[in-house]
This record gives C-alpha cells, sequence and structure tokens, in this order.
C-alpha cells in the first residue's frame, strides 16, 4: 500500500475492533484443540501474550512505571489475581459444557459490573438495568438448566460448565472495576503488563497446584499455546483495550457480544458441535439482558 493510500485514521478504531472480535471467537476453539491441562494453557496464553509486551513498557514507559504508587500496584494485583481466576475457570469450564453455554456465559461479565459498581462504587442503578439484569438472569437459568430437563445435554457436565463460565464472568468483572482507576492514569501497554505479569504469576501458582506439567508438550500443543497468545490475547483483548480510547465504551461492549457468535458459529464447523436449542434461546435472552444493561450503565456514567 503506498503512503496516500492508508486508512483514514477515524475508521482504525473500528477495523480494530472487527478484527479483535474476530480473533477472540478463535479462543475457545484453540483451548478445545489443546490437550494441556487448562490452568497450563490458561498461563502460556497470559505468558506469550506479555513477553513481547514487556520490553516495550521497559524501554519506553519505564519512568511511568517508577512513578506507580503503592496503591496503584495493590489494585494492579487484586485486578491480576481476578483476571487469573477469571482464564483458570473458563478455560476449566470449556471441558465440561459447550463452546455456545461457556462463551455466552463469561460473556455476561457486564451484568456483574453494574451490580458491583452499585454496591461497591455506589453508582446509580436504573429501571431499564434492573430490567436488563432480570432478563440476562432468566437466559442463564434456561440455558443451565434447560437441557437438564430436557434430557439433550452437550459436554460431560454442563451443570458445572456452565457454573464455572459464571465463575468466570464474575472474575472478569472484578479484573474490571478493580483496574478501572489504575487505566484511567496509566498507559495501555504499562498497565497490560503489570496486571498481566501478576495474572501470570497465579496461573503458574494454579497450574502448579493442580499437578499440571509445564514441559514435554508436542509441538502442536505449543502453537496453541502461541495461537492463544497472538490471537485472543494480542489481537484480541490488547487491541479492544486500545479501542476504549478511541470509541464510546457501550460500542465496544455490544460489539464483544459477537464473541458468542462467532464460537458458536466456529464450533459448528470446526467441532461439529451444534448447540441445543435451550442453549440458542437462552443465550438470545442473556445477550439481550446485557445489551440493556451495558447501554443503560453508559447512559447513567456519563457526566453531562
Amino acid at each position: 500500500m503506498l503512503p496516500g493510500d492508508s486508512v483514514d485514521d477515524s475508521r482504525l478504531p473500528v477495523i480494530g475492533l472487527g478484527v479483535a472480535i474476530v480473533a477472540i471467537s478463535f479462543g475457545a476453539i484453540l483451548v478445545r484443540f489443546s490437550s494441556a491441562p487448562s490452568a497450563v494453557a490458561a498461563f502460556y496464553r497470559v505468558l506469550f501474550t506479555t513477553l513481547p509486551l514487556l520490553p516495550v513498557a521497559v524501554w519506553k514507559y519505564r519512568e511511568e512505571l517508577r512513578q506507580l504508587r503503592r496503591t496503584d500496584l495493590l489494585f494492579a494485583t487484586l485486578s491480576g489475581v481476578a483476571l487469573a481466576l477469571h482464564f483458570a475457570s473458563w478455560f476449566e469450564s470449556l471441558e465440561w459444557t459447550s463452546v455456545a453455554a461457556s462463551v455466552t456465559l463469561v460473556q455476561s461479565q457486564p451484568i456483574f459490573v453494574a451490580i458491583g459498581a452499585w454496591l461497591l462504587l455506589r453508582e446509580r442503578v436504573t429501571s431499564r438495568m434492573v430490567l436488563g439484569i432480570l432478563v440476562a438472569v432468566c437466559g442463564i437459568v434456561a440455558m443451565s438448566f434447560g437441557d437438564l430437563l430436557g434430557g439433550v445435554l452437550v459436554g460431560p457436565n454442563p451443570l458445572l460448565g456452565n457454573g464455572l463460565a459464571l465463575f468466570g464472568a464474575l472474575m472478569a468483572a472484578g479484573y474490571v472495576l478493580a483496574g478501572r482507576s489504575l487505566r484511567q492514569r496509566v498507559s495501555l501497554i504499562p498497565y497490560v503488563v503489570v496486571v498481566y505479569s501478576v495474572c501470570t504469576a497465579w496461573l503458574l501458582v494454579i497450574a502448579l497446584l493442580q499437578g499440571g506439567s509445564l514441559v514435554g508438550y508436542p509441538p502442536r500443543e505449543w502453537l496453541i499455546f502461541l495461537g492463544l497468545a497472538v490471537g485472543p490475547g494480542l489481537l484480541g483483548h490488547t487491541v479492544i483495550n486500545w479501542a476504549l480510547a478511541h470509541l464510546e465504551s457501550s460500542v465496544v461492549s455490544v460489539s464483544l457480544l459477537g464473541e458468542p457468535v462467532g464460537a458458536t458459529f466456529l464450533a459448528v464447523v470446526v467441532l461439529a458441535e451444534t448447540p441445543t436449542l435451550y442453549t440458542l434461546l437462552g443465550g438470545l435472552v442473556v445477550l439481550s439482558g446485557i445489551v440493556l444493561t451495558a447501554f443503560d450503565r453508559e447512559q447513567s456514567t456519563t457526566p453531562e
């Protein structure tokens, strides 16, 4: 491409967001392809995401890292621990339930963010946000128990897998809430490196406590670990964090709902895993509740 043919800067965040949604949609599929313990896969996913960013943070943002206060490091630690528990529980959930259910439920984190912001930060909760939360809860119940009642199951233990995915969503909300004030003061790269470093350390502890081996895997597994880092990690969530500085958070939040759609489609095509009717209908209800909550929360927290 010639210099004069470059893409308009105003379109770059939108293009970047689209690429990121496609990238994170492959995350669940890559986890399913891996035969390594879920905590080990999560550890290498975050480690390989952090390593390329570390020299950039040290070289370009050294002074900003030095100026971090004790409270900043405390919230970074809390955020990193929550992120580690999010990855560990979500990766494990994919062992027990369908891709469609796991990815949809783990994306319900805006519901928990709204509840946590109300309980911890005393942010205002509107009637529409309450409606969105209730709608999402109804969808979660339908997804979690509908298949059990219908007797058609996708996965060895869907109830356990769905519960782990919900716990992953709760921890993702903790990651967002703990890191929100820090992210407003710290640039993207140093923020990601500090939080991801804490996350990597905790995932290492979890993997070792579960007895997982860190070595001895065939080349195929290392390619999967690398793919998880480059795809959902660098091209996915890191680009999404960058896009948040250029787009409204409600647009980004709703765009993230493309992950369950993309992951479900890929699961059908690549894994021949067809979601049940309860999963599809319940998933649509959950996504509707998230849209209601995310949009109204954006409006209620925007200064007039």
